[in-house]
C-alpha cells in the first residue's frame, strides 16, 4: 500500500500531458507527467497556442535533462488561481515567456530585469524549481502552472496564435532596440530575417527608425520590405556591403550560424553598437575595428517582467505580432525538421487543442 505521504503528494499534483523528447536526440512523442499543485501566488493556464523556438531544437540535441518537454512562448486561459492571486481571474487570457522565476533579491531582479538574475532565472522548461527542486516542463503541453509575477495579460486585438512568439522572439528583439534607444533619426540594421529578425524589422520600423535589412537570401529581400524595412541589402554582395561603411547607429544581428562580423563592424558610425543575439559557437571579427570608431560589440538577454509587459502593450497599440504558421501537435517532428532546414516563415506555432492525451501512465 502507498504511504500517506505519497497519497497526499499524488492528490496535490496536477496530472498533465504533452510532447516530450524522452532521451537525447530522439523525436518528440506524447508523454504524461505531473506538475506541482498551485501555490498561493500561482495560476493554472490551459495552453491554447505554443510557439516553436530555434532554441527548442538546440535543447533536444544538447545537454538537457531528459525527458524534456520544450516550449517557452505560449498563450492560454486561466483555469485556476491560488489563494493570494489578485492579478488574474479565472477565464483571463494570459501569456507566459521563457523565464518563470528568479531570486527576487539581486539588483537586476529588484529592478525587474529578472532575466539577468545573478542566481540565474528559472527557465520555463529544463529549469529547477526554486522551492521543491523539481524540473520544469514546458509549454508543449495541455497545462502550465506559473507564478503570477511571470505571467502577462494578453494584449487585446491580436490573434492569440501570433502573440505566442512575442514572449521569446518579440521580447528578445524589443529589449535591445529599446535599451539602445532606437527611434526617429537613427539608422538601424537588422541582420537575418528569421523568427527573431522579422520581429526586429517590425519593431524598429514602428519605433520610427530608418531600417535596413541584411540577408544572405535574395528570396527574403522582398519580405523585408513588406515587413517594414526601408532598404534591403544582399549581404553576400561585397560591393553592396562596402558602401555601408560608417552608416549605422545600431545593428541587431539575429543570426545563430557562424558568420564574419567585420562587414557589420565597419558599417557602424562613431560610437555605434553591434548587438549579437544569435550567439554562434565562434565569433569571427577583427578586434582593432572596435577601436576605429569607439564601436561596441555586445549582446542582450530576452527581457524582464516590466519590459515584457511594455512590449506586449506596444504590440497592442501598433497592431504588431509574429508572422506564424499554425500546425497540429502530430506534425511537431516535421516542424522541427523544417525549422532545421530554415524553411519556416517565420515562426511555427502549435495548436494545443490538437494535442491528445497519451494512453501510458504518468511518469
Amino acid at each position: 500500500m502507498p504511504s500517506n505521504t505519497s497519497l497526499e503528494r499524488n492528490q496535490s499534483m496536477r496530472l498533465c500531458y504533452g510532447l516530450a523528447v524522452l532521451s537525447h536526440g530522439e523525436r518528440l512523442v506524447p508523454w504524461a507527467f505531473e506538475r506541482r499543485a498551485l501555490r498561493p501566488d500561482d495560476i493554472a493556464v490551459k495552453i491554447q497556442f505554443c510557439g516553436i523556438c530555434h532554441s527548442d531544437l538546440h535543447a533536444i540535441h544538447g545537454n538537457s535533462r531528459f525527458p524534456l518537454v520544450p516550449g517557452h512562448e505560449f498563450v492560454g486561459e486561466v483555469t485556476a488561481i491560488g489563494a493570494d492571486v489578485t492579478k488574474f481571474q479565472i477565464g483571463n487570457a494570459v501569456a507566459v515567456g521563457n523565464i518563470v522565476d528568479s531570486c527576487r533579491q539581486c539588483p537586476p531582479c529588484l529592478s525587474h530585469q529578472e532575466v539577468y538574475c545573478r542566481e540565474f532565472p528559472t527557465t520555463t522548461y529544463d529549469g529547477s524549481d526554486r522551492q521543491d527542486g523539481s524540473i520544469t516542463r514546458g509549454g508543449y503541453s495541455n497545462e502550465y502552472v506559473v507564478n503570477t509575477d511571470f505571467a502577462y495579460h494578453l494584449p487585446s486585438g491580436l490573434d492569440p496564435a501570433s502573440v505566442a512568439p512575442l514572449l521569446c522572439a518579440g521580447i528578445s528583439t524589443w529589449s535591445p532596440l529599446r535599451h539602445w534607444n532606437v527611434g526617429p533619426g537613427k539608422t538601424v540594421g537588422i541582420v537575418g530575417l528569421g523568427g527573431l529578425g522579422h520581429m526586429a524589422v517590425k519593431f524598429a520600423h514602428a519605433m520610427g527608425a530608418h531600417v535596413v535589412l541584411f540577408s544572405t537570401s535574395e528570396k527574403k529581400l522582398a519580405d523585408g520590405l513588406a515587413l517594414g524595412a526601408d532598404e534591403v541589402i544582399l549581404s553576400t554582395d561585397p560591393e553592396k556591403m562596402a558602401v555601408q561603411k560608417y552608416r549605422f547607429d545600431f545593428i541587431l544581428d539575429t543570426v545563430s550560424a557562424r558568420h564574419p562580423l567585420d562587414p557589420y563592424l565597419l558599417s557602424l558610425t562613431l560610437d555605434g553598437t553591434l548587438c549579437c543575439l544569435g550567439i554562434p559557437n565562434h565569433m569571427e571579427f577583427t578586434p582593432v575595428l572596435l577601436t576605429m570608431g569607439r564601436r561596441r560589440l555586445t549582446s542582450s538577454g530576452s527581457g524582464g517582467t516590466l519590459e515584457t509587459q511594455e512590449m506586449l502593450d506596444f504590440c497592442s497599440q501598433h497592431n504588431l505580432a509574429a508572422d506564424v504558421e499554425v500546425i497540429a501537435a502530430v506534425d511537431i517532428n516535421d516542424g522541427f525538421e523544417r525549422l532545421a532546414r530554415g524553411e519556416v516563415r517565420y515562426r511555427l506555432v502549435i495548436d494545443m487543442a490538437t494535442l491528445e492525451a497519451p494512453a501510458e501512465n504518468v511518469a
